[in-house]
């Protein structure tokens, strides 16, 4: 059996209501796009950007924000392009998920998470409508699939270092535990123990007041996204859903396709929808 390491984080979740670490109750989402929903619900499509995301170009794109630094503790508008051949604001994109663009936040002590879908002006500008963030470093990513000059897809995640000035301590990465609990929802996981580089199937089971949850809504196409953060350098992943949406009937076991491509520990973000609300919870997943 596993050794996942699995994290309450419950001041992390609190401040979420305020600070977006969390985003409970909140689809912070935003109207991110036209683009009309996938049609596999197993996605067998859906191309899984490559690399860890730590580099802001790749394949001749570029994420380019407007500016690397946020206001303290006051929500701000983000704004940034993705950038092409010379230097031009790409303006088309595939949908992913149901979303064009997916736009993330996280502190270098891996708190502060907010995960958005921002809204593209006519020019390729992007802006991402971020809640208050505490003082310290981040890293915004940009996960998204456009097309090369061949018309090929090419799905990328491209990141940049942004400060939030001030002053504001680290919060150590909290302790192991086998489960986590967020707004009354208690979360276990289980599957093989995970090694780096290796593909595992990740088990989600959701509960409350000790029954199985079934009636998980549907959010971006599936019944819970799940992104990691690595510690120490946040490298960036997207675990893969499996199965059927079926309605609002999800649940209570929920299935993914994990591969962390590094060894260390694992921030992982949760979200699942419950009556028309977001939840989120924060998981430490162990890698050898």
């Amino acid at each position: 059996m596993i050794l996942l390491a699995v994290v309450t984080a419950a001041g992390l979740l609190a401040t979420a209501c305020s600070s977006g670490d969390g985003m409970s109750g909140m689809d912070h989402g935003g109207p991110a796009s036209s683009a009309a929903p996938t049609s596999g619900h197993d996605m067998p499509g859906m191309a899984m950007p490559s690399g860890d995301g730590l580099a802001a170009e790749s394949a001749g794109f570029r994420f380019a924000p407007e500016t690397t630094t946020l206001p303290a503790t006051q929500p701000s508008a983000f704004r940034f392009r993705i950038t092409g051949a010379g230097g031009a604001a790409v303006t088309a994109f595939e949908p992913e998920q149901t979303k064009l663009m997916h736009f993330y936040l996280i502190r270098s002590d891996l708190g502060g998470f907010q995960h958005l879908h921002p809204t593209m002006a006519p020019d390729g500008t992007w802006t991402a409508g971020l809640a208050a963030a505490q003082p310290g470093k981040y890293r915004a990513y940009a996960q998204f699939t456009t097309k090369d000059g061949a018309g090929k897809a090419v799905p990328l995640v491209l990141s940049q270092q942004v400060t939030v000035p001030g002053d504001a301590p680290d919060t150590p990465l909290p302790a192991a535990s086998s489960t986590t609990t967020v707004d009354g929802y208690t979360l276990t996981l289980s599957g093989d123990k995970l090694m780096a580089g290796m593909s595992h199937e990740l088990t989600v089971t959701v509960a409350k007041d000790g029954k199985p949850v079934t009636d998980l809504q549907p959010y971006l196409d599936t019944y819970a996204h799940l992104t990691g953060f690595h510690a120490g350098d946040q490298a960036f992943a997207h675990l893969h859903p499996h199965g059927e949406v079926k309605g609002e009937h999800g649940g209570p076991e929920l299935k993914f396709e994990a591969t962390l491509p590094k060894a260390g520990d694992w921030r992982l973000f949760v979200q699942f929808r419950t009556g028309g609300v977001l939840h989120t919870a924060a998981v430490t997943l162990a890698v050898s």
